[in-house]
């Protein structure tokens, strides 16, 4: 991305014009304007014309945001469903593989967010058992060892791309052959991929894909991306139903065909319009351009950290994302996080429960963490390094 291009989105993101120097993206980024006005324009149109009435247009202004989904997963607009969270949309799904039975196996990248793992312990309880993948020597999930795990009892391959706690990427489609070649269903969460880097669920070869709207597509909070492979649907059994999942026919309620099954009648069509906004943007900035730039500003950053005393990097694998997780001698990462906070820079802080098995197997209780955008430029780099070198005592 040129300057200039980098100028115009901050010139069109009212975030970038406060003043803050905003680190958080992963945890939630910075809305254009025009993503502001498409949720305000629905909210206006339901105060004037009646909430129901205005539901024609809204509805239209989803089925954009779905066909915009699409487009960025390269999935068919059918196979996209919208729900208020990135966690809701992975336990709706993953509740719907169930029954679970005694000896019944999943297996997780070291990895898991928290999340995930709070909703697997329903099947725990009715006696299926989470292993964890073992990790290559990069610290990645291992597709030669997953492999290695398989038998008649695994039931659910489930991968976190981008953990929530550093610069890991997972290597998803390796996964993904290990889990096609043995006809095993597998989830990955991307809840820190999509919006950051490619994100093609053919490759992917995945079953159901998630992702939260508010991180890295720049959309509003309460709002989320599910991915249902068309074919892998009639597995899939939601126990939430209502008149739009489940609509009334002649031979009485009958599951959708698509990947609505997963959605309710009651939504926020407002959020949904900005969604379909940061959605179209990011269609149209394309998905290469992003990727380019976040890798070229976080590893600057990563150079100036590594050059301050007392500065601990926890990065795994051997291609980093846009998420650095580090820790300041002396400093607790949650106390450095309200501290730079009061300098109007923004950055984020994860205990253990956001990723209690890798964090528990590396010793760590906490992390402080950077995420950046194409938002970032070179003067806040500068800002924010100055500010912990300030700070290293």
């Amino acid at each position: 991305m040129s300057p200039l291009q980098v100028q115009h989105l901050r010139e069109a993101t009212p975030g970038c014009q406060s003043g803050i120097v905003h680190f958080n993206h992963a945890g939630a980024s910075l809305p254009s304007q025009a993503t502001l006005d498409a949720i305000i324009d629905q909210l206006q149109r339901e105060a004037r014309d009646g909430p129901m009435e205005a539901g024609e247009q809204g509805a239209v202004l989803v089925e954009k945001a779905r066909r915009a989904a699409g487009q960025l997963l390269n999935a068919p607009a059918s196979s996209i469903a919208f729900a208020s969270s990135g966690s809701t949309a992975w336990s709706m799904a993953f509740q719907a593989l169930g029954p679970w039975q005694p000896g019944d196996r999943i297996l997780v990248g070291r990895h898991e967010w928290g999340g995930n793992l709070a909703s697997m312990e329903l099947a725990v309880q009715a006696g299926a058992r989470v292993e964890v993948i073992p990790c290559d020597a990069s610290g990645a999930a291992c597709p030669v060892a997953l492999e290695a795990m398989l038998d008649a009892k695994v039931k659910l391959i489930d991968l976190t791309w981008l953990p929530a706690n550093g610069g890991l990427i997972n290597p998803a489609q390796a996964i993904g052959d290990v889990a096609r070649r043995h006809t095993i269903p597998y989830f990955i969460d991307a809840g820190q991929a999509v919006g950051q880097l490619p994100v093609d669920v053919q490759a992917l070869q995945c079953d159901v894909l998630k992702s939260a709207g508010r991180k890295h597509l720049r959309g509003p909070r309460g709002t989320a991306l599910l991915y249902i492979r068309p074919e892998f649907l009639q597995h899939l059994n939601p126990a939430q139903r209502d008149v739009f999942s489940a609509p009334w026919t002649a031979e009485g309620f009958d599951l959708r065909n698509d990947a609505r099954r997963f959605e309710t009648s009651e939504v926020s069509f407002a959020l949904l319009a900005g969604l379909g906004n940061a959605l179209h943007e990011i269609n149209q900035l394309g998905i290469e351009r992003v990727w380019q730039r976040v890798l070229q500003t976080s590893a600057r950053i990563r150079e100036a950290l590594r050059q301050i005393p007392g500065i601990s990097l926890h990065d795994l694998g051997n291609t980093h994302s846009g998420l650095i997780a580090f820790n300041l001698a002396g400093w607790d990462s949650f106390e450095l996080k309200q501290c730079l906070g009061s300098k109007r820079i923004n950055i984020g802080a994860n205990g253990v429960a956001y990723t209690p098995l890798d964090m528990q197997a590396r010793g760590l209780t906490s992390i402080a963490r950077i995420s950046v955008s194409p938002l970032n430029t070179d003067d806040e780099i500068e800002l924010l390094v100055k500010a912990l070198r300030e700070l290293k005592g």
